[in-house]
């Protein structure tokens, strides 16, 4: 199925991407999946419906489920996550799997489907593959036997190890032979080794650490409190803090998108039954902070698209049917809206 959502707007960025190769390259086509944005459609609980769709910011379609379209099969999982990895797209699923595809024409390479539980988050590292997993839970709902999965390649296939972690494991970062943790319920920053497959250090910080990205040549990490938002930054010849910055931004969600010029994009929600939910903006190495910079009610997922500079917000809309997404300037001003599928929660910008 596909929409024509809005006029061309792309056109000289993929000409050059197109002509990018160095003459001495054969130049190979664009996969059809290759440039635009990829949606993460959740799913709604029970149902596993998640999916992916794709926005052609060429052409203006908008197609749905092409997992299933470019596979035959349903996608069958809640989605959590997705992790591009060369050519590679790691489809993350909290219902315990992981689908492998190729990322230029979105077909099956391969897939890790047993000897998980709640599997939040993937990165690659040393060949292998490290995966953030809650664990089964326990009789009252907790977590204790949380861990980090290591499968020995990069197409699939069984979980060798499990290298026990704090509680509620979240996202993951790279970095030489490293491998960064966000342990979410204790405030810890675990070290793993991928080499060796064991933890080399841990980091004790406040809040809940949530999300790692890039900025500035820096990894940071974006950690949340009731009244507050963190940002760390780290010394990763020695893995020690460099920077921490606190921001007085209440019911921050976790989720966040950050420009390359390192302006931060936070959602923040009131909460049940009222549901006042915003996007708070600060720049990261600048004196600029908006609370309130845009205003709504039901934002569940958060991007930025670096070419067109502009911010994807997307709508759960309860989960009653399908969710919806707009599109922001950096002022803020509403440009589009269109509706996606089953708890949009996530962008990949290509």
């Amino acid at each position: 199925m596909t929409k024509n959502l809005f006029k061309p707007f792309l056109i000289s960025f993929l000409v050059a991407s197109l002509f990018a190769c160095s003459e001495s390259e054969p130049e190979r086509p664009l996969g059809e999946y290759e440039q635009g944005i990829l949606i993460m459609n959740e799913g709604a609980f029970g149902v596993n419906d998640g999916e992916v769709f794709h926005l052609n910011t060429n052409t203006g379609e908008l197609k749905s489920n092409i997992f299933e379209l470019e596979n035959g099969r349903p996608f069958a999982g809640l989605l959590q996550d997705m992790i591009l990895e060369e050519d590679r797209l790691y489809l993350v699923a909290n219902t315990g799997k992981v689908e492998i595809v190729d990322a230029r024409d979105f077909k099956s390479i391969g897939s890790v489907t047993g000897d998980l539980d709640i599997s939040r988050s993937l990165t690659e590292n040393s060949g292998k593959l490290f995966i953030s997993d809650y664990g089964p839970y326990a009789p009252d709902f907790s977590t204790p036997d949380s861990y980090v999965a290591v499968v020995n390649t990069q197409d699939g296939g069984l979980v060798s190890k499990k290298i026990p972690v704090s509680r509620k494991p979240e996202d993951m970062i790279a970095t030489s032979r490293y491998v960064l943790v966000a342990g979410s319920e204790e405030g810890k920053v675990e070290i793993i080794d991928a080499q060796t497959e064991e933890i080399f250090k841990t980091i004790d910080v406040e809040g809940r650490p949530m999300k790692f990205f890039e900025a500035n040549g820096s990894i940071f990490l974006y950690s949340i409190a009731s009244e507050e938002v963190i940002f760390y930054s780290f010394h990763l010849d020695n893995f020690t803090l460099a920077t921490t910055n606190y921001y007085p931004i209440i019911n921050a969600t976790g989720k966040i998108a950050v420009s390359p010029e390192g302006v931060a994009y936070m959602l923040t929600s009131s909460g049940w039954p009222d549901y006042e939910d915003g996007i708070a903006k600060l720049a990261l190495f600048g004196p600029e902070i908006d609370l309130d910079w845009y205003m709504g009610s039901g934002f569940y997922g958060i991007g930025y698209d670096p070419i067109a500079q502009e911010i994807y917000v997307s709508n759960s809309n309860g989960f009653q049917g399908n969710g919806s997404v707009t599109i922001l300037d950096e002022e803020g001003t509403e440009r589009r809206n269109f509706e996606v599928g089953r708890g949009p929660s996530g962008f990949l910008f290509r």
